[in-house]
C-alpha cells in the first residue's frame, strides 16, 4: 500500500475482508449479535516524501471502510419499512440479570441478545446492508501534514473512520506516516545531514560549492587546506521542529573526490608537487591513483 498517491489498496494488507466480516458476521437485526453500538476505528498508512515533512503538505487519503448504507439511509430497514422496539429489553439495549450469592442478590447488565444493544428490531432488513446500515465503498479524505513530522508517528482523524452500525457514532481514523529516503539528505532528530565530495585541488586551495537545500541554493566556503572528514554547519536548514518555531540544522561531511584517471601532464605536475614536497611516490605506472587514494583516506 505505501506509496506516493496514498493508502489502503494494494493486496489487501490491511485486512478489509477481516474487517468486512467482523462488521456485518452475525443477525445484525435480533437474536444472536451481542453487538455494541460503539465507534469503531480504523488504521492505515501514508507514505511522505522527505520535501513534504520539512514544508508540510496537504494530501488526500484513500481507504476503504464502511460508510451510511444509501439505500436506507442507514436504518438498517428495507425502504417503506421502519424498526420496533426491542420486545427483550424494551429499548434499552441491555438486559439486567440477578443472581443469588453468599452475600445476597446481585445484578449485572449485559448486551441484550435479541438486539444486539441498538435497542430496536428489524424485521424486514435491507437487502443493500442486510439490516447493519452500513456498506462497504472507498473513500476520499483529505488530511493536514504538519511539517517536521515523523517517521513512524501516528495521526489521529476523530471522527474520520468507519460509521457506526445503524446510524451509530463514527470511529477514528488512525495515520502511520512513513518517510521514503532521500537521495542525498538523511534525517537524524531534527537535523538533516550530507556528504559533500570535493576535488583534491579544492581541498588544498580552497573553493566554493552551492548546495541545494530545502529552501533555496546556498554557498558554502571550503578553507585551504581542509582534510577529509571536516564537517560544516548550516542553521536552521534542517527539519521544523513539530511543536516549536525553530528548525534543525544541515551538517555538510567533507569526502576528498580523487581522480581515477590522470593524462601524461597531470600526472608529470602530481609527480612535479610530490617532489617539491619532499613525498615518496610510486614509480610512473605502478599503483599512482591507488596511492593518490590512500593518502587522502
Amino acid at each position: 500500500m505505501p506509496g506516493a498517491g496514498g493508502a489502503g489498496n494494494a493486496g489487501d494488507p490491511f485486512g478489509f475482508g477481516d474487517i468486512f466480516e467482523a462488521f456485518f458476521s452475525g443477525d445484525a437485526f435480533g437474536g444472536g449479535g451481542g453487538r455494541q453500538q460503539q465507534a469503531q476505528d480504523l488504521a492505515t498508512e501514508l507514505l511522505l516524501s522527505l520535501e513534504e515533512v520539512v514544508a508540510g503538505a496537504t494530501r488526500m487519503l484513500h481507504a476503504r471502510m464502511p460508510v451510511e448504507c444509501p439505500t436506507c439511509e442507514a436504518s438498517g430497514c428495507r425502504p417503506g419499512t421502519e424498526a420496533s422496539l426491542c420486545t427483550e429489553c424494551n429499548g434499552n439495549g441491555q438486559v439486567r440479570q440477578v443472581r443469588r450469592s453468599v452475600l445476597g442478590q446481585m445484578v449485572t447488565a449485559a448486551v441484550c441478545p435479541r438486539c444486539g444493544g441498538a435497542g430496536m428490531e428489524i424485521h424486514d432488513p435491507c437487502p443493500d446492508c442486510r439490516g447493519d446500515g452500513r456498506v462497504l465503498d472507498d473513500v476520499e479524505i483529505e488530511i493536514e501534514i504538519p511539517a517536521g513530522i515523523e517517521n513512524g508517528q501516528r495521526v489521529r482523524m476523530s471522527g474520520r473512520g468507519p460509521v457506526g452500525p445503524r446510524g451509530g457514532p463514527r470511529g477514528d481514523l488512525y495515520v502511520d506516516i512513513q518517510v521514503a529516503p532521500h537521495e542525498r539528505f538523511a534525517r537524524e532528530a531534527d537535523d538533516l545531514h550530507m556528504t559533500l565530495a570535493v576535488p583534491v585541488t579544492g581541498m588544498v586551495l580552497g573553493a566554493t560549492r552551492e548546495i541545494e537545500t530545502f529552501d533555496e541554493p546556498v554557498e558554502v566556503d571550503i578553507e585551504p587546506g581542509t582534510q577529509p572528514g571536516r564537517v560544516l554547519r548550516l542553521k536552521g536548514r534542517g527539519v521544523p521542529h513539530l511543536h516549536r518555531r525553530r528548525r534543525g540544522d544541515l551538517y555538510i561531511h567533507l569526502t576528498v573526490e580523487i581522480p581515477e584517471q590522470l593524462d601524461e601532464e597531470q600526472e608529470a605536475l602530481f609527480r612535479q608537487l610530490a617532489e617539491l614536497r619532499g613525498e615518496e611516490v610510486a614509480p610512473p605506472g605502478v599503483g599512482f591513483v591507488s596511492r593518490i587514494k590512500s593518502a587522502f583516506q
